[in-house]
């Protein structure tokens, strides 16, 4: 029998975990808190949407309220971090990331600002200086659009200052790529060089190759490049997530995965790495062995999925092979390409989903998001009613119809709103001003009740939510001429982008139980930032930076 005190005693405690939102599922959570954060707490949680503190206890947060009554919770070991009246946040998801990739960018040649030809060529001379002899020269990222009507490189501006390497470096957005003579040489390309069906060989007057290869073509250099071997693989993993915990990014999810990095990802796991969450999504042609390795080992836990597959449509509005119901404007003689034939998609993509797979697929032009999604449409009619969760990866220019599409069937759209403000700059003159009202249309999808995940596609992208966010509320093209923003009917509220970033984000893999808000129960990865978002001007969001990252409720980044 309890005594009338100790009743009014424990009665105080439940008033008190109530306030918090703590609701103890054993005596264990009453113990201190290993790690307290104060601030302007936003927790995605629309129940409570606002809060001052935030306990943590092992992996799990294990209250959210008031400063003051958080900090009962506090004991001698509890680890304080107080942020005034900044923001704390959940940690920042990345819906698109080619994560591995990025890992090796890190250390390879950076062609990302190479303003010029001259300073193109620069870059490559003096990494090649460096490089041993026969060592494969990849990353890039290089953007012919800041060359102001230049036309695309070709290999005879490298060749001479790379005579003892391969040279394969991408444009930014991976679908189109330049090799010097010695990776045309190892790849078989020459002049007598048949097309490949979803891809271009670019060419000289003469017929000869440029050096350039655009999306399915680039298969042919693929084939001969090396794979990286185990520790380069980790190590490249390893600097990834330090990277993504320095810019907040708690979660990503890894699309087009090669086998090797999944191999790399569960070397990590096991040996204790992993500081971000990774959900895997490999080619959709590997279905089967996506299944098969489902089947064998389970879907993976918090840390690593591994159960979904990615596919292509189409390519890049910059390389112009992604694909429209009409012809470029600039380029009246192609309206795109198909990178995957029809027949195979729907094969793949039904297989998969009868597998139970997760299916993610690349769809950038408006015919290829429209047929992607009839393709869609006609898999969930045929195989019956589930929680499926199919995602459209880019879905960057739509239909008006198309948008109300993803909004009424429950697709998700993974979108990458920095490409908003980097496109935007010479978009139009790709395909005009009519087609553009609805490009990167995230006010329409969002009122049209669609998901919205939002994500970098690093390295395409910089790995920064808070440019995502700033991107995606302003609009403000890089080129600063739109001041008030690119398609301004189009932009957002930070809060709407915040939940793009976190909660939009679990949902988009599954994970939404206990992740993508700060809540009682769901595992303790968040963000503290150096301001508030919500308070300043929407133009200077893109100054706001990461103070420190929590992953598992461990401090992983701390500025």
């Amino acid at each position: 029998m309890h005594s009338p005190a100790s009743r009014r005693a424990l009665a105080g405690v439940w008033v008190f975990l109530q306030a918090c939102q703590l609701v103890p599922e054993s005596r264990a959570a009453l113990r201190p808190a290993d790690l307290i954060v104060y601030g302007r707490v936003w927790t995605g949680d629309s129940a409570r949407p606002w809060a001052t503190g935030v306990a943590v206890a092992g992996d799990t947060i294990v209250a959210v309220g008031d400063s003051a009554e958080v900090a009962r919770l506090s004991g001698k070991s509890t680890q304080v971090i107080s942020n005034g009246k900044a923001m704390v946040v959940p940690g920042f998801m990345d819906g698109h990331t080619h994560f591995i990739y990025g890992g090796f960018q890190l250390t390879q040649v950076d062609l990302r600002d190479a303003d010029t030809p001259e300073e193109f060529v620069r870059r490559i001379k003096a990494y090649a200086a460096k490089a041993r002899p026969g060592e494969w020269i990849l990353g890039g990222n290089w953007d012919h659009e800041r060359w102001r009507g230049t036309p695309l490189p070709d290999r005879s501006w490298i060749d001479s200052v790379t005579p003892n390497n391969p040279v394969f470096v991408d444009r930014l957005d991976g679908h189109m790529t330049l090799a010097n003579s010695a990776v045309l040489k190892l790849a078989h390309i020459d002049r007598s060089t048949k097309e490949v069906s979803g891809g271009t060989i670019v060419r000289r007057p003469d017929g000869e190759p440029t050096g350039v290869v655009k999306d399915a073509a680039q298969n042919l250099v693929y084939a001969v490049q090396p794979t990286p071997l185990p520790q380069q693989s980790d190590a490249a993993i390893d600097r990834a997530m330090k990277w993504a915990a320095s810019h907040g990014v708690t979660a990503v999810a890894d699309v087009s995965v090669p086998w090797f990095e999944v191999a790399a990802l569960r070397r990590a796991h096991a040996a204790g790495r992993m500081i971000t969450r990774v959900s895997v999504f490999v080619p959709l042609q590997d279905w089967h062995l996506m299944a098969d390795t489902v089947g064998a080992r389970g879907p993976g836990d918090d840390w690593l999925r591994v159960a979904g597959v990615k596919g292509y449509v189409d390519g890049s509005l910059g390389s112009t092979t992604a694909l429209f119901y009409e012809p470029y404007n600039d380029a009246p003689e192609t309206s795109g390409l198909m990178v995957t034939p029809e027949d195979s998609l729907r094969a793949w993509i039904g297989a998969a989903d009868s597998a139970r797979l997760q299916v993610a697929v690349h769809a950038i032009g408006d015919r290829a998001n429209g047929l992607l999604l009839d393709i869609y449409d006609s898999i969930a009619k045929a195989h019956g009613p589930r929680d499926r969760r199919f995602r459209v990866e880019h879905a960057q220019h739509l239909r008006r119809q198309d948008i109300g599409r993803i909004g009424r069937t429950g697709v998700i759209a993974s979108m990458q709103p920095y490409h908003a403000i980097d496109d935007g700059r010479w978009a139009e003159k790709r395909i005009g001003p009519e087609r553009i009202k609805t490009t990167y249309a995230f006010r329409s999808l969002l009122d049209s009740g669609a998901h919205l995940a939002f994500g970098s596609d690093w390295t395409v992208a910089p790995l920064e939510p808070l440019l995502g966010i700033y991107a995606a509320v302003t609009r403000r093209t890089l080129d600063g001429k739109h001041p008030d923003g690119w398609i301004p009917d189009q932009k957002i509220t930070v809060q709407e982008a915040l939940r793009a970033y976190t909660v939009g984000n679990a949902y988009g893999v599954f994970a939404e139980k206990n992740r993508g808000k700060l809540r009682p129960g769901y595992k303790a990865d968040l963000v503290v930032l150096d301001q508030d978002l919500t308070a300043v001007k929407p133009e200077v969001l893109e100054q706001a930076k990461v103070r420190a990252t929590v992953v598992g409720g461990k401090v992983v980044f701390r500025k």
